[in-house]
């Protein structure tokens, strides 16, 4: 199984890749169009803020080859948000990759201190191969400011003030809001699970 993440110098990618051997498989962290494109599996980490990552990968001539791609990808937590068509961070609103219909937007946490950082359960809304053995209220952990409303590609969500998507899916490409990396058993099964989903 080859497996790539994409180099976009976010500060987790090196937690994604020791999930991974974790599970047996030594990934490839790259940023070059070609390995890219070949690889059976794709993994878009991202940890910080929206406007410089897309920068960085628009710099790095990435988001027509990510665009492209008709493999199984996932975005995780940043990296899911930059799959989305814009995203309104401060008073910017930044273009993404286009890869799911939508907006992200600030998280709404009522009273409660932002960002969101913790633990929380995951409901599922919709089946689906990732989800294998995942169960209701099983824990998962997030570290974010900013969302995706629930909506036709939501298969779980979470509520941390209100309520937003914890793991979406179009087509090809899959979102988890959360660190599945940092999740315990339940990342290392959706990590699992990605590696298994056919397309």
């Amino acid at each position: 199984m080859s497996l790539v993440i994409v180099n976009t110098g976010v500060a987790n990618i090196s937690s994604v890749k020791f999930a991974f051997e974790r599970l047996g498989i030594t990934p490839i962290v790259t940023d070059t169009p070609e390995i890219i494109r070949s690889a059976a599996r794709i993994i878009l980490p991202g940890v910080g803020a929206a406007p410089l990552a897309m920068e960085t990968i628009n710099s790095k001539g990435l988001t027509p080859v990510l665009q492209s791609l008709t493999q199984p990808v996932m975005g995780i937590c940043l990296g899911m948000q930059l799959l989305f068509e814009t995203l309104e961070e401060g008073e910017t609103t930044t273009k993404g990759l286009g890869l799911i219909p939508g907006t992200v937007e600030r998280l709404d946490t009522q009273s409660l201190p932002t960002p969101h950082m913790g633990w929380n359960t995951l409901a599922i809304t919709r089946k689906d191969p990732i989800l294998s053995e995942i169960n209701a209220n099983d824990y998962a952990y997030f570290v974010h400011g900013f969302s995706v409303k629930i909506g036709s590609y939501t298969l779980s969500k979470t509520t941390y003030g209100s309520e937003f998507s914890a793991i979406v899916r179009h087509n090809n490409i899959y979102g988890c809001q959360f660190h599945p990396e940092r999740s315990a058993k339940t990342g290392a099964k959706i990590l699992e699970n990605f590696l298994k989903v056919s397309i």
